[in-house]
């Protein structure tokens, strides 16, 4: 079964859970990219997510054709 990523160029549009599974061992998941990602930090884990949500925008939006301005 394939789980079709976000299309949305809106960052807020995306949710990040993060779970503390040890003493140092955390993951942080975010269901509209189906990524999951793991780290030793509570902080390492968030902002490697946001990292990944915001590579993952950019390359929605370097997909997008611009309209054309000739009239």
């Amino acid at each position: 079964m394939s789980v079709e990523k976000s299309k949305s160029t809106d960052f807020y549009d995306y949710e990040i859970y993060v779970r503390r599974r040890g003493e140092n061992d955390y993951a942080s998941y975010c269901p509209q990219l189906n990524l999951m990602i793991n780290g030793s930090e509570h902080e390492q884990v968030v902002m490697l997510m946001r990292k990944a949500i915001e590579k993952h925008i950019q390359e929605l939006k370097s997909m997008q054709t611009p309209k054309n301005t000739d009239g």
